[in-house]
């Protein structure tokens, strides 16, 4: 009675392959009867068929104890239902996936924001402790002429026992950059062969006697939120050990490049004592003009190239804007400060003439001059169908911009925007631009954007033609995080290229990560910052330019 009750509880449970009614035991007994009397009896049989066209098959001890060890086994249902679950648990895996990768792009890119300010703001206790030493070594500041919280910014120089004075160009609070050890001495022309220079970084007033040159300081007084004093904020770099390696990186194809190159290194070689690191592709055109050149370096491979930001102390850019942004793409990291000799067809970035390459170079090496700090995008693109995160491709660095276009598609691009995980809005049009100050005065400047200093720290988020009449550019602030993503019910796909080269295709579901990178380029001032950057839209794109009107004389 026992078994047939636990026989018609496996029938209603709906089991196909096994009912789980019988004990081991009770089948091992069945399993003897089969054997011994050829079939089985009634009530046997009743039992056996319960078991199915497999059980059926079972003629030995072992067989039917492995099939019961199939017994807590899920049935499968004889439906398609479980191959949907399976499909849409899929789908959510590749989502998480997915959103795991973006995340930890973005949190990276954090990591490096947090650890600037963190060894930002390690310096700033550090002078807490040395703030009255500074007052006692810098007589302009005892006199008033520059606010303490100047100071707040210094450094202390642990190599150095008197601290740096303002001098005649307002140099007072400083950063020491530097080498921790020195490199080995390299006699190979494929190799550098010096140690990396040091200098100092500080905000300069320039000699000027009055209050202009003051940081931001905030008041609180009286629950009043008040700001006191605003900074020019113009970077001042002081070398604090001789320049020992120049890098110049030419405009290829130039006939005035290459009558002004071989003055250049002879004169650096012969009058600097400089060491002079070129390309390879420009050694080999100057030992095939005159092998008077041995002594210029270059690298060999790979390896030493990723190590040249280790090495060089300036970099001499002789060509155009295209040519500044080859150089900063050199330099995965940290780039050294860059003197740019207009010999392009348009530059924002070259400020000097290379006609006075010798006073110019001369007053640079000698120091201080004066320094933008141009900041770059760290871009990273995360592939929908990557598997893990070990297929995540490696960040790219932009000095201008990257651009998100439709490609050859006929369709419109079709982008979904997001801004610290925060929805932004979706582009419908021929694409987008995200774009550094820097690079406000390029493509961005044509598809309608606004001209930045290029010193604001900010990102252009410009869209190209847009399908819509109130979708206007916005100036978003340098900490924020944007991703832009190819929607899976976008029509076609999208293209990115990264400072006009590097063009990656953009499937749906894949997402293009944008963040602000640590490591700016700091390009030379023939005067400042904002006179460079205003000669320069009024030179290079005759801002506002127009015929003044007549003056008829005064009213009668």
């Amino acid at each position: 009675m026992e078994k047939k009750e636990r026989r018609n509880l496996g029938s209603r449970l709906g089991l196909s392959v096994i009912s789980p009614a019988f004990s081991p035991e009770e089948l091992m007994q069945e399993s003897s009867d089969v054997a011994a009397n050829g079939s089985p009896n009634g009530t046997e049989n009743g039992r056996l068929e319960t078991f199915g066209s497999s059980a059926s098959t079972l003629s030995s001890s072992d067989s039917i104890k492995a099939a019961y060890a199939y017994l807590p086994q899920t049935p499968i249902r004889s439906t398609d239902a479980h191959l949907i679950e399976f499909s849409e648990a899929m789908r959510t895996v590749a989502k998480a996936l997915r959103r795991v990768a973006e995340g930890k792009a973005a949190a990276q890119a954090e990591a490096a924001e947090w650890k600037r300010k963190y060894e930002l703001e390690k310096a700033r206790n550090l002078q807490h402790k040395n703030e009255e030493l500074e007052h006692e070594g810098c007589p302009c500041c005892m006199n008033g002429t520059l606010e303490d919280s100047l100071n707040k910014l210094t450094v202390h120089d642990a190599s150095s026992d008197q601290n740096e004075c303002c001098g005649n160009h307002g140099i007072c609070s400083h950063q020491v950059l530097g080498d921790e050890a020195p490199a080995p001495i390299v006699n190979s022309a494929y190799k550098m062969v010096a140690r990396k220079a040091s200098f100092r970084l500080s905000w300069g007033c320039n000699g000027e006697k009055n209050g202009q040159h003051k940081h931001d300081v905030v008041s609180f007084e009286k629950g009043d939120i008040t700001t006191a004093s605003r900074s020019n904020k113009q970077i001042l770099l002081k070398w604090e050990t001789q320049p020992q390696t120049v890098f110049i990186i030419t405009k290829p194809n130039s006939s005035e490049v290459r009558a002004i190159m071989p003055e250049m290194v002879r004169w650096l070689n012969e009058h600097q004592k400089i060491n002079v690191l070129v390309e390879p592709r420009l050694r080999e055109e100057l030992l095939a003009d005159d092998s008077y050149f041995d002594f210029v370096q270059t690298w060999e491979d790979d390896d030493d190239k990723k190590l040249l930001h280790t090495k060089v102390d300036l970099v001499v850019t002789l060509g155009g804007d295209g040519t500044v942004l080859w150089a900063a793409s050199l330099f995965k990291g940290p780039v050294p400060p860059v003197v740019a000799f207009a010999l392009g067809s348009l530059g924002f970035m070259t400020p000097f003439h290379s006609e006075q390459y010798r006073e110019s170079l001369g007053n640079v090496i000698k120091g201080p001059f004066s320094i933008t700090l141009r900041n770059r995008l760290q871009c990273q693109v995360i592939r929908d169908a990557a598997k893990d995160e070990l297929e995540t491709e490696e960040p790219i660095l932009v000095l201008n911009e990257v651009t998100i276009d439709r490609g050859i598609s006929s369709y419109l691009t079709y982008l979904e925007c997001y801004c610290d995980s925060s929805f932004v809005t979706c582009v419908q049009g021929d694409g987008l631009i995200i774009s550094t100050t820097s690079g406000s005065t390029a493509y961005s400047l044509a598809a309608g954007g606004s001209m930045v200093h290029p010193q604001v720290p900010a990102i252009l988020f410009t869209p190209i033609c847009p399908h819509s009449l109130s979708f206007r550019p916005l100036i978003l602030p340098e900490y924020v995080t944007l991703r832009v993503q190819v929607p899976y019910n976008s029509r076609g796909q999208a293209w990115a290229s990264f400072d006009g080269k590097d063009r990656k295709q953009l499937a749906p579901g894949d997402a293009l990560i944008c963040s602000m990178a640590p490591w700016p380029v700091p390009t030379a001032c023939l005067v400042d910052s904002t006179t460079d950057f205003l000669r320069s839209i009024h030179e290079g794109l005759h801002w506002n330019l127009r015929k003044s009107q007549s003056f008829d004389g005064p009213p009668a």
